[in-house]
């Protein structure tokens, strides 16, 4: 019988830091041991400016689970939430006339536009690189045409990058700690894989999830993570346009909407029901305001956000699939009717809504990622001393 072995996950996100402790006894099957969330200091704007703060905080509660766990972990997988990634989609050709394509041809391509990548940005890191796109003579092609004859390859990829002083930085402070990371996810990545194996026919998608003050959005193209973009607002932003216009106060207005549903049914006469101003005082006021306040301002975030977003000016004719999670239960319950038709006034989007995936299922996601990779991952970044190309043909061929 194998003895399980413990792994140690970090995510690193913009309000805070957390650890969790996968069990397993084969790569495939493991299981959430111990999470801890801890506020995260020492950072602003996704950048250090604390290495001091941010290195006490990971040292204390490392050890606290090594105690916890009795275990020492000598490296870690690093899965960033909060690093403001920056994403070029770039292709390479090859004219065949006639011949056939070899891995030749794949390696120059790759290699070309990795370096092409890395001489345009000298002060970012690669972290992940995806087979975006396949095409042989314009036709779209789903797997590695080697092997295949034809007049003109191209071969798209999409590179996620992120500041090298902030990828140096991150290595030396877990140095500091004793600790190796082995790998480094974006959770975007880690989130849009498990999306697209839960969901098989879904290979284009948008996600958008939207916090109380945060708002994130990225895209899956042909199972590729392809882009993301994070917009320093989220729901809090429709109760106070509620609170500024009707003047009532923020608290009186979260209770509305936690109790009373709205749609577009709601006659232009219904008033908000007194019960709900213990702590303001009544005014009488249409329940079809705070829909026509909730809508005009959902539909200004979805234009922000999507539909008159320029990073996204060309996914949008590609994909109508639109999965919204929002953080946070009331708004949910108030004002789902109002996020799918505000959603879907723009180009009759399909709208669907999300639940948050739980931390285990998001770990066994990552920990399938570490060990086995992804279809679509053209260069998985790891710790495995071989050349990019033969990890290439190795995530292609097994």
């Amino acid at each position: 019988m194998k003895k399980n072995y413990l792994t140690l996950f970090i995510e690193i996100n913009s309000s805070h830091i957390s650890f969790l402790v996968g069990e397993n006894n084969n790569f495939e099957n493991i299981n959430l041991k111990l999470n801890i969330d801890v506020p995260i200091e020492g950072f602003d704007e996704n950048k250090f400016f604390d290495f001091k703060k941010v290195f006490n905080i990971l040292q204390e509660n490392i050890f606290l689970i090594e105690q916890k766990v009795n275990f020492t972990f000598r490296e870690i997988i690093l899965i960033l939430d909060n690093c403001n990634p920056l994403f070029i989609n770039i292709s390479g050709f090859k004219k065949l006339n006639g011949s056939k394509i070899l891995k030749e041809n794949i390696t120059y391509i790759l290699n070309s536009l990795k370096s092409y990548v890395n001489e345009v940005e000298a002060k970012k890191t690669i972290l992940h690189i995806f087979n975006s796109k396949f095409s042989l003579d314009n036709k779209k092609v789903y797997n590695l045409p080697i092997g295949l004859f034809g007049d003109f390859y191209s071969h798209e990829l999409s590179f996620a990058l992120i500041n090298t002083a902030d990828f140096k930085n991150l290595k030396n402070i877990f140095l500091k700690c004793n600790l190796k990371i082995s790998k480094i996810l974006l959770k975007s990545f880690v989130h849009g894989v498990n999306i697209s194996e839960n969901n098989k026919d879904l290979e284009n998608f948008f996600h958008i999830k939207i916090n109380n003050n945060l708002t994130k959005i990225f895209y899956f193209k042909d199972n590729s993570l392809n882009f993301e973009q994070e917009f320093q607002f989220g729901s809090d932003i429709i109760v106070r346009d509620i609170s500024k216009i009707t003047s009532i106060k923020k608290d009186t207005v979260t209770k509305i909407l936690e109790n009373i549903e709205f749609n577009e049914k709601i006659s232009d006469e219904e008033l908000v029901e007194k019960i709900y101003f213990k702590q303001d005082l009544y005014k009488k006021i249409k329940k079809k305001l705070f829909y026509d306040i909730a809508l005009a301002r959902i539909k200004e975030i979805s234009e922000i956000l999507l539909f008159k977003n320029i990073n996204f000016k060309y996914h949008n004719k590609v994909s109508k699939n639109i999965l919204l999670e929002i953080n946070n239960s009331i708004q949910l319950k108030s004002l789902k009717e109002i996020y799918v038709r505000a959603f879907s006034l723009n180009g009759n989007s399909q709208v669907n809504f999300l639940n948050n995936i739980s931390r285990e299922n998001m770990l066994k996601t990552a920990n399938k990622l570490v060990h086995f990779g992804w279809s679509k991952e053209a260069i998985p970044i790891s710790s495995l001393k071989k050349s990019i190309i033969a990890r290439f043909f190795e995530s292609i061929f097994g």
